[in-house]
């Protein structure tokens, strides 16, 4: 079958003879899906996306762009609706790729970096989940652990990951309820904070614009982390999307759907951290009063959903890789759990050793994401709407020599590299301050050169060879 696009879309990998739907766990991993199987609606993504950000983890990211970077909650605020105004436009474009294609996003990164150049970064992306899993379990816990005493550390960690691991393993179908009720309870719980929050702070329009110390690195170092939160989300945004039918109007439908979904959900879960300030969860907890454990508790409900995307990705990451070394192997469902399981281990040791110094380790797991994800969405980004107009052969993503695509695109590899190169400059933090951002104040504009530079430098570097790989 042909998309409206020209994109061959037929399953051409052999099956096995028990490659079935399930109602319970999900049969289909990395492989295209067929047109027999796609389902749902892009409003669907809707509830999905704004569900995923009704996290503990959104609203004290809102808190650290007032205790890191000490804005007035004004200017807090007009940094998130930039942030991730814009931040999200460079997500949503790599979710409207999921109803064309069918298959996961860092699949298809193969038909950019080839099929064994695209493999390292997608470990690399396995490690990002596997950072944002942990996150989410220290979050998870202290949510519990206002519950109940006993359920905060290693305990409440252990009953996140295993309450996360249940949608993970059952897929795509679980996943996605899940979050449509984690957008209404959740959704509540947020708004219910935000509304405390609200009535708790001075009454006086000074306060909006005197509680901090505007400066211009400090706005565009908030402006950066929201933008940095959305595109976060670019490597598996299409993995939720890509059981859509295929449509120019679904791919559209499907954009939009994400990014109002991601940017509402996240603004207003943020407004509670720019709101309270550093100490979000302290704060909440005196302000909510006997309201705090059952809000908390259930916001940790929204960690535990989050939790589960991550892990149902990086599973999906895992097998990419996998699939490289042994391309002529099925990797099926079976594979899909025991990395699931795999993965949430790994996370619960990582965040049980970085439990005492969470804000430290999150901020440079957050500065590490911004210069590995950046030069990666760019290329990803220039090449499927610029370069390949949404035209792939299929096939070749899963062919042992790459089919047309190869085993390795150097030009992309080193535009890649040069990415990473062009961001030392202009990067800004404790460790490290560039002489750009040093010129610029201090601000951390790394990102945004990052992606203007890769894009351009990629699309010159394949501006011959573009049309000689797309189908045939």
């Amino acid at each position: 079958m042909m998309t409206s696009q020209g994109t061959k879309t037929e399953q051409h990998t052999e099956l096995p003879e028990d490659f079935l739907p399930e109602k319970t766990v999900e049969f289909q991993t990395i492989y295209p899906v067929a047109a027999s199987e796609r389902h749902g609606r892009a409003r669907d993504l809707l509830a999905l996306w704004f569900g995923a950000n009704m996290t503990m983890l959104t609203v004290t990211t809102g808190g650290v762009m007032r205790g890191t970077f000490h804005l007035t909650p004004l200017t807090a605020i007009i940094a998130a609706i930039m942030g991730n105004l814009i931040g999200g436009l460079f997500m949503a474009l790599h979710a409207a790729q999921g109803p064309h294609l069918g298959i996961p996003q860092m699949v298809q990164s193969r038909a950019q970096f080839g099929m064994i150049g695209a493999a390292p970064m997608t470990a690399l992306i396995v490690i990002m989940f596997l950072g944002f899993s942990a996150s989410n379990l220290v979050l998870g816990a202290q949510g519990l652990a206002t519950m109940n005493g006993h359920m905060g550390g290693t305990p409440g960690m252990l009953i996140v990951a295993f309450l996360s691991l249940v949608p993970a393993v059952l897929g795509y179908r679980a996943i996605h309820g899940a979050t449509r009720i984690a957008s209404v309870l959740c959704g509540a719980a947020v708004l219910t904070c935000l509304v405390v929050a609200l009535y708790h702070i001075p009454r006086t329009s000074a306060w909006w614009v005197s509680d901090g110390h505007d400066t211009v690195p400090g706005f565009l170092g908030a402006m950066s982390l929201a933008a940095l939160w959305q595109i976060a989300y670019a490597p598996y945004v299409s993995d939720y999307s890509r059981y859509l039918p295929s449509s120019r109007a679904g791919e559209r439908q499907a954009f939009h759907a994400t990014y109002w979904g991601c940017v509402l959900g996240s603004f207003v879960a943020m407004l509670i951290g720019v709101v309270t300030g550093a100490n979000v969860a302290a704060v909440l907890g005196r302000e909510l009063g006997w309201l705090a454990a059952p809000i908390l508790g259930v916001l940790s409900l929204g960690i535990i959903i989050a939790n589960a995307m991550n892990l149902y990705c990086g599973a999906l990451s895992s097998i990419t890789v996998f699939q490289t070394l042994a391309p002529h192997r099925h990797f099926g469902r079976g594979w899909r759990v025991a990395i699931s399981i795999t993965l949430l281990l790994v996370a619960t040791v990582l965040a049980v050793v970085m439990s005492d110094q969470f804000d430290k380790a999150y901020a440079g797991f957050l500065e590490l994401l911004m210069a590995i994800m950046v030069p990666w969405s760019a290329i990803n980004l220039v090449d499927y709407y610029l370069l390949r107009h949404g035209n792939y052969d299929l096939p070749s993503f899963f062919a042992a020599d790459g089919g047309v695509y190869g085993r390795f695109n150097l030009r992309a590899m080193l535009s890649y590299l040069f990415g990473l190169v062009i961001q030392v400059p202009f990067l800004a933090n404790e460790l490290y301050m560039g002489p750009f951002a040093h010129a610029f104040g201090g601000a951390d504009l790394s990102w945004v050169f990052g992606l203007a530079l890769t894009g351009l430098v990629y699309a010159v570097a394949m501006r011959n060879t573009g049309k000689e790989k797309t189908t045939e």
